[in-house]
């Protein structure tokens, strides 16, 4: 990679960075100059790397979508797999919470984000498994649970409103995981 490739993808991933703090604070909808400020970079460099608001946000997900796949490989073969389980929930939840305003984003009209939809349950849904697998074959877990039905309930209990913020969701996916437990410690 040529100096100047490497300088770009410096550039991009300030912006993904970025984006993903203002995304946090303010949703998908914040203004695109919030994010240029925030990499220390001119909109014009934004629009260079990302021609829309979709492409961003996609970007964003896409990315950490990549990391928390990545972490489930990372935790595989763990010596403690309800541990490992737990550290990846924890991790999807801190993505679920965060993700302030891409449930509209995903219901919106623009085709765009379909494909995130489905790169989230293609990705993710296998991740989990194979840490449920690991889980149960350990004796830690019960069989019943499956990877997209404990998604499902991690992801209801992480829908945020007034009175009921990160970390009384985080609380309540933690009774859940130990309510799946077989046995504790």
């Amino acid at each position: 990679m040529g100096v100047r490739e490497a300088g770009a993808q410096r550039t991009r991933q300030a912006l993904l960075t970025a984006a993903a703090q203002v995304f946090v604070e303010q949703g998908v909808q914040a203004p695109i100059r919030d994010i240029a400020g925030r990499a220390e970079v001119g909109l014009g460099t934004v629009y260079r790397h990302f021609p829309s608001r979709a492409e961003l946000v996609i970007a964003v997900y896409k990315h950490q979508i990549d990391e928390c796949a990545a972490l489930a490989d990372a935790l595989a073969g763990s010596r403690d797999p309800f541990a490992a389980l737990a550290r990846w929930i924890e991790a999807f939840v801190q993505f679920l919470v965060t993700k302030h305003g891409l449930g509209a984003a995903l219901q919106s009209d623009d085709t765009s984000f379909l494909a995130l939809h489905e790169l989230m349950v293609d990705r993710l849904v296998p991740a989990c498994d194979l840490l449920i697998r690991s889980a149960i074959e350990a004796g830690d877990l019960d069989a019943r649970v499956t990877a997209y039905a404990l998604m499902r309930a991690v992801g209801n209990l992480c829908i945020l409103g007034p009175g009921y913020g990160r970390d009384d969701a985080q609380a309540m996916v933690e009774r859940l995981l130990a309510g799946c437990r077989v046995r504790t410690p």
